[in-house]
This record gives C-alpha cells, structure tokens and sequence, in this order.
C-alpha cells in the first residue's frame, strides 16, 4: 500500500513540476473545474485520495503524517462541498488574478508536499 502513496506523491511532485515551469497550466485547470459543477469532482477526488491515505497511514513508515494528510483532503473535500459553489469560483477566479511569482510559490509548496508524502510512504 506505501507503494500507491508513494506514487501519489511522485504524481504530486510532477505536477509541481509542471505548475511551476508553465504556471498557464495552473490557471487553464483552475477555468476548467470552474465551469458548471465541475467543483463536485475535485471534492470526489479530495474523498477518494482521503481513503487510500487514511488505508494505508498504518503500512506507511511515519503513519501520523500519512493520517494527516488524510485528514486534511477529508476537510478540503467537505469544504466543496459545504461552500457554495459560487463563493468557490470567486475563490478560483481570485486565484488566477494573482502574479506568476505567487502561483509558482504555490507550485513550490504541492513540490515540498510531494516530496513529504515520497518520504513518509
């Protein structure tokens, strides 16, 4: 099972990677999940990546970090879906009005995270 989290964390540190080289692909994926009700998925995704975390902390070398992640996409994916939608979107839409500097800082912190999860697997 610290073989899926450890892939979850190497696909988080591609996608790092990818954020910070082109920071357009951040902002294209924020419009994306901005149309309709596409916002419900990523709540779906935050649940689904919240089981396999909370599964597999106790097979993982650090279980309180892998736990806490756990925890913490449970709390992210509740908050979709408690917010309102349109309340989401400004969110997003604020998120996108922001320099490349801040986005590629934000692609820094999803790096450091990935690299948390790799090590904690």
């Amino acid at each position: 099972m610290n073989i899926v989290i450890r892939s979850l964390g190497i696909v988080f540190v591609v996608i790092a990677i990818v954020y910070f080289l082109k920071p357009d692909v951040m902002k294209w994926l924020m419009d994306f999940f901005k149309q309709g009700k596409r916002l419900y998925f990523a709540g779906l995704i935050r649940f689904v990546l919240a089981i396999v975390f909370l599964l597999a902390a106790t097979k993982c070398s650090k279980p309180k970090v892998i736990g806490a992640f756990g925890v913490l996409f449970i709390i992210g994916g509740l908050l979709i879906f408690i917010i309102r939608l349109e309340k989401l979107k400004s969110y997003i839409g604020w998120w996108q009005k922001q320099s490349v500097l801040l986005l590629r800082v934000l692609a820094i912190i999803t790096l450091a995270i990935g690299a948390v999860i790799i090590y904690c697997a």
